[in-house]
């Protein structure tokens, strides 16, 4: 599945250019050209990273930043801030908010991609097929094998993928809609409380370590090994 970024950007021109550059480049945009905009697109995609540029109109970039580095559901996607600032302490100010990186206009389509592959690859787990073990759980992905404490947990295919993603994207709160676009994907049309479902099943099957997936209310699920 193609990362989604979402590019908030009040200049219809710079939005469209970015839009190509990074849809040639194997991902998917998605655009908002001010916060109110944006906040509908992140209730209904989960992007990958945002390019979010620093002069919007009512919010600021950097107001912007910190509403979403405030909020339990979107705090865990990175940001790269669009300025045409230089000066050091403006990149200290944006760095400051929570901003992942910082690119200077005018910038080239090349620069642009190299600093959102560095960002995603700091920010992302690493695809890999290496076994995951957190407190006794252990997921393999090329044997498709989960055990907990030696013995083996057999998982159906949705709560095995419901897992995965859990186990590698720890303490992030994930709403109902964001895990069905991550681990259901875009194009699968299924009721968000299918997710509440494979929750359940995937709890009762976990047996004595079904308190890793904690439910957070009023936002969604967190797969955490904190008690509090």
């Amino acid at each position: 599945m193609s990362h989604k970024i979402l590019i908030i950007e009040d200049e219809f021109a710079i939005r469209e250019m970015l839009t190509f550059v990074i849809e040639q480049n194997g991902y998917k945009a998605i655009s908002a050209e001010n916060y109110n905009d944006a906040q509908q697109l992140l209730m209904d995609e989960t992007p990958a990273l945002i390019l979010l540029d620093w002069m919007l109109p009512g919010m600021s970039g950097i107001q912007v930043a910190k509403k979403i580095k405030q909020s339990d559901s979107y705090k865990h996607i990175p940001i790269i801030m669009l300025t045409a600032r230089s000066e050091e302490d403006d990149k200290i100010q944006g760095l400051e908010v929570g901003a992942d990186d910082y690119i200077t206009k005018p910038f080239s389509p090349k620069e642009l991609i190299a600093r959102i592959k560095a960002v995603l690859r700091r920010t992302q787990p690493t695809a890999t097929d290496d076994p995951i073990e957190i407190v006794g759980l252990r997921l393999d992905p090329t044997s498709h094998r989960v055990t907990l404490e030696g013995s083996d947990l057999h998982l159906g295919p949705m709560e095995f993928k419901l897992l995965h993603f859990f186990m590698t994207h720890q303490e992030r709160v994930y709403s109902r809609d964001q895990l069905l676009d991550n681990v259901w994907g875009t194009n699968t049309y299924v009721e968000d409380r299918t997710v509440d479902v494979h929750i359940r099943r995937l709890r009762k099957a976990l047996i004595t370590h079904d308190k890793l997936i904690q439910t957070v209310r009023g936002s969604g699920y967190r797969f955490s090994t904190r008690m509090d």
